[in-house]
């Protein structure tokens, strides 16, 4: 153990490891796939029976929600740069879409034919571990926002429709998921209460969005190996990052995710030595690794995993030349901490 750890130590240490290579992370469109295809307004969605049905199912109408949510608050971000980039609601929609085209929203076992391949482009499979995740980062904080009246009265109620399997792993109203999980609920209606929106917006935002993960993330029947592994890293780095308050606007959000992987992980797969990764990628892999093993051994937030997570996001700041700070200034002085195994 303390041998795979120094080896970790090694690579991410910036004294040991030099800098990470610099790499081109521009890219032509930086809002996710089918983005101006998306729904921008409630109204935009069909009604039958006197309510608003969506299919969360459908990867452009679960765009939809979060292209809605953006746009309602922008008026929220207007002194953090113009077309609403520095809203901090860009994460979640930006992670959707890398979701999408690395193909992480289609049926990994086959057995259906909900993937690009078959023709099927907007599918969203209920046995996708990252759809389901993203499900309780999407509907919910929507059916949130509803209900704390940020989109104003509605003339009709929301319901959003069920997948074909898995019924009972989901809700699809207010009231359904205020009697299912009340406190995600009650964290995601309280970041959109407009009266403390903007005041104290990145900690009413994190709150939720870990809460969404840590209710959802048990569920990883349908991935394996490496995938299912990454998946774990991922879900434990969400904790550290909130710790932070990173934020997640749209320049942020772009840059850091340029470092993901950018397919699903196969059982070959073996970080930092993916040939068809950038250096970048592999070694945020690895350190998403150490990270969540540190977590594992120490049982809790330690200085050390804080420090694991310091580097990364240097790496990251370093590589794009990215002047601003992702972390709240005071919060934490990461520096001088030392790390011992």
């Amino acid at each position: 153990l303390w041998q795979r750890f120094s080896w970790y130590w090694a690579v991410l240490c910036p004294s040991n490891a030099a800098t990470l290579i610099q790499e081109d992370t521009s890219k032509n469109d930086v809002y996710p796939p089918l983005w101006d295809h998306a729904p921008g307004n409630i109204e935009n969605f069909p009604v039958h029976g006197n309510k608003i049905i969506i299919n969360a199912w459908n990867y452009q109408e679960r765009l939809g929600v979060y292209k809605i949510l953006l746009n309602h608050s922008a008026k929220y971000f207007t002194a953090f740069g113009s077309n609403n980039i520095g809203n901090i609601l860009w994460g979640l929609p930006l992670q959707h879409g890398w979701q999408y085209y690395t193909g992480r929203l289609e049926d990994p076992s086959n057995v259906t034919n909900c993937s690009q391949k078959a023709g099927q482009q907007l599918c969203i499979s209920v046995r996708s571990w990252w759809a389901c995740v993203n499900y309780y980062l999407s509907i919910i904080p929507f059916l949130g926002a509803v209900e704390a009246g940020f989109f104003g009265q509605l003339q009709h109620e929301i319901e959003i429709l069920p997948p074909e399997e898995l019924r009972a792993d989901f809700c699809y109203s207010i009231a359904d998921c205020r009697f299912r999980i009340p406190a995600v609920m009650d964290g995601w209606k309280a970041y959109f209460q407009v009266d403390h929106f903007f005041i104290h917006t990145l900690h009413y935002l994190w709150e939720p969005h870990v809460a969404s993960i840590s209710y959802a993330v048990p569920n990883l029947k349908y991935l394996s190996g490496p995938e299912a592994s990454f998946g774990e890293d991922w879900a434990n780095a969400v904790d550290f990052i909130a710790a932070i308050r990173f934020s997640t606007d749209l320049q942020n959000t772009n840059h850091f995710q340029a470092f993901l992987p950018q397919r699903m992980l196969s059982e070959c797969d073996n970080a930092p030595f993916i040939s068809d990764f950038s250096p970048g990628q592999n070694k945020i892999l690895l350190s998403l690794c150490a990270l969540h093993n540190t977590n594992k051994l120490t049982g809790m937030i330690q200085p050390c995993s804080m420090y694991i997570l310091y580097l990364i996001l240097h790496q990251y700041n370093s590589t794009h030349n990215h002047k601003e700070k992702v972390m709240a200034p005071g919060r934490l002085q990461l520096s001088k901490v030392s790390c011992k195994f």
